[in-house]
């Protein structure tokens, strides 16, 4: 392995043991402590069905993704990157995937009745405990990874602390690696693929809709990608002049779809925000050739209120790194005021080709109204989006 190869921590372990807990927890020290840092939860780069025959559970194609955000965090100045999520368990990390990083897999364990507690505790369904711990006993009985942490009876610090303690100090001494780095890479271009991208003010919904809107398709027998932009720009400190690591977004963006159009994608939905125009085109110039359609969604002041206060306790999309989760009433009702200023806004600038309005409906219907609008504009086969194309539903 080169001198300059990339740190990577890759968290493994079954569902329920902490993977994501204390990877967001290591994330969180590095960036107390003035390291740049990347951070992903691997389980969202893998949402492309149906998967491929040669790559059950899709590791390998987790893998490669894994190696575009190394490129696109490395690029943006990141020191170290980890990686939460599930391994191959007869084989560990596909590190042969990832050949411009040093790759360090440290798998979290935890004794049978706690990981049934923890994983019941967080909504999954108890009929699948039976599963979680087969997987957790085969991992126990193989040998794929670097090292292990038990977890049982610790606090999410104290096995944050032992991770450290047996990666031998991961990542050490760090600093931004300075080999040259592949220049990003567009997805397929002149391909026409579909892509449909929700955005919206916070608490609108975007994912809990988008990831509705998105097994439908699948329904149908297309093979196609889900995406969260959010998951793609964990990345601190944010670059100057790119608060919200939309430029960061962009690249991983560009590299992960190249990733699914190789496994057969031909459809790809994505959320997260559009805060104007040059946050638009940026997306945009990474998806070349796609056929884009930006659908905002809307939601009154009321609305968007009762949704983001039930995130204090993860809402209906627990997701990593969550800034609502947890948090006083106060501060929620301060984030719903600056999203409702954000929707009253992008109904004043009118930004995005498609608009529904959510209140009043559930996921389905709000599902059915994306369907249909989205079906009529390709149908229509507009040229360039332009926001006076706009379409009520």
């Amino acid at each position: 392995m080169a001198a300059t190869a990339f740190p990577v921590l890759w968290l493994c372990g079954p569902p329920g043991v902490g993977k994501t807990t204390v990877a967001w927890e290591l994330y969180s020290q590095l960036g107390r402590e003035g390291v740049a840092s990347g951070f992903v939860d691997v389980d969202q780069l893998g949402i492309c069905y149906p998967e491929m025959v040669t790559d059950p559970g899709r590791h390998r194609l987790k893998a490669r993704n894994v190696a575009a955000m190394v490129d696109g965090f490395r690029a943006a100045g990141a020191a170290c990157l980890i990686v939460a999520g599930v391994v191959d368990p007869g084989f560990g990390v596909h590190t042969e995937e990832i050949p411009r990083a040093a790759v360090t897999v440290c798998r979290l364990r935890a004794d049978a009745d706690v990981l049934r507690r923890r994983f019941t505790g967080r909504g999954g369904p108890a009929g699948s405990v039976d599963d979680v711990l087969r997987e957790a006993a085969a991992l126990d009985a193989a040998d794929v990874t670097d090292t292990c942490v038990d977890t049982t009876g610790l606090p999410v610090t104290e096995v944050a602390r032992l991770v450290g303690e047996r990666t031998g100090g991961w990542p050490g001494t760090v600093r931004p690696a300075n080999a040259p780095v592949p220049s990003a890479v567009p997805g397929q271009p002149g391909a026409g693929a579909p892509v449909l991208w929700l955005c919206g003010a916070t608490g609108v919904g975007k994912s809990t809709v988008g990831f509705e809107v998105y097994r439908r398709i699948l329904s149908t027998g297309t093979t196609a990608a889900y995406l969260d932009l959010d998951q793609l720009g964990f990345y601190r400190p944010a670059p100057a002049g790119d608060p919200g690591n939309h430029r960061v977004k962009a690249r991983n963006l560009a590299a992960v779809w190249r990733t699914y159009r190789a496994a057969g994608a031909t459809c790809l939905v994505m959320t997260g925000p559009a805060e104007d125009t040059s946050t638009v085109e940026a997306y945009a110039d990474a998806l070349p050739g796609a056929d884009l359609t930006l659908c905002r969604l809307h939601a009154g002041p009321e609305h968007l209120t009762e949704r983001i206060m039930s995130r204090r306790h993860g809402g209906s999309w627990p997701q990593p790194g969550d800034p609502l989760r947890g948090q006083p009433a106060a501060r929620l009702h301060r984030v719903a005021d600056r999203a409702a200023a954000a929707a009253a806004a992008m109904e004043g600038t009118g930004i995005g080709d498609l608009r529904i309005d959510t209140d009043g409906r559930s996921v389905e219907g709000v599902a059915d109204a994306i369907n249909t609008a989205w079906a009529e504009r390709r149908y229509a086969r507009p040229g360039p989006a332009h926001a006076d194309r706009r379409r009520e539903r």
